[in-house]
């Protein structure tokens, strides 16, 4: 895997090469440019695939485990679609870990209730999900986690240990933020793109491709659509004998505090 540390130090001690080139042996200017643009090229690519670890330690898969599980995981919620999701959970019997926004929460306190009624784990995905995540302060990402831990708390009287950051997007303020808040960043292997593509084949279809033991599945509690997606993709569980468990079980680390 990358690491932000060792990629930072390996590219400044190549350009302090290049540059003592440039002007001892006329080392063509363009080579120096072309280091800087692939130092920035893996530092954006470390920022918005979270399986990296390129800044933070994240968990996307368990696939030394011998069992014939996954974990299934809901962003962006609670919404009225939620209630509709635990339904079909509690049918096919399997459980699932819920990335939950804090300012949905307030406003689907009863839904949250549930969802750990249920015994299914309740996960921290920031108060707002701003689309400005990436460029917030340490503070201000710390304050986004943080207050997100209080609702859940207050309403749930847990504290989770478990944290998504929205778009699985990563930076130095983040990771710290991850750090100062003691919360395990969670990401996934399998990411169906249903909030994207329109088509429910083509979701369970992607799904599918890239579903294999040991599995964390990224899916959104937001739309109709993955209702329809997800009761397929259980029933094809159901016969492969696959259940779903929450991150916790599947990571082998603990859903609270």
């Amino acid at each position: 895997m990358l690491s932000h540390k060792y990629i930072k130090w390996f590219f400044i001690a190549l350009l302090t090469c290049l540059w003592y080139a440039y002007f001892s042996c006329k080392l063509p200017l363009f080579l120096i440019f072309i280091a800087i643009i692939v130092w920035l090229g893996i530092t954006a690519w470390g920022s918005f695939d979270i399986r990296l670890n390129y800044f933070i330690k994240a968990h996307s898969s368990n696939k030394k485990t011998d069992r014939n599980i996954v974990a299934l995981t809901f962003d962006d919620g609670p919404t009225e679609i939620t209630p509709e999701i635990l339904n079909l959970l509690e049918k096919y019997n399997q459980k699932a870990t819920f990335f939950c926004i804090g300012k949905q929460i307030e406003k689907y306190p009863e839904t949250a209730k549930i969802i750990v009624g249920q015994g299914h784990v309740i996960a921290n995905h920031t108060y707002s999900h701003t689309n400005k995540m990436g460029f917030l302060s340490k503070m201000e990402v710390y304050t986004e986690i943080a207050s997100t831990q209080n609702i859940i708390q207050q309403i749930t009287d847990k504290i989770p240990n478990l944290f998504r950051p929205p778009f699985g997007v990563t930076n130095p303020n983040i990771a710290r933020a991850c750090k100062e808040n003691r919360v395990e960043v969670i990401g996934w292997n399998v990411r169906s793109l249903d909030t994207i593509i329109a088509s429910e084949d083509k979701i369970l279809s992607r799904i599918l491709n890239r579903f294999e033991k040991g599995s964390i599945i990224l899916l959104h509690d937001t739309s109709t659509k993955t209702l329809t997606v997800l009761e397929r993709l259980l029933i094809i569980m159901e016969k492969k004998q696959i259940q779903s468990v929450t991150v916790d079980e599947l990571l082998n680390i603990k859903a609270y505090k």
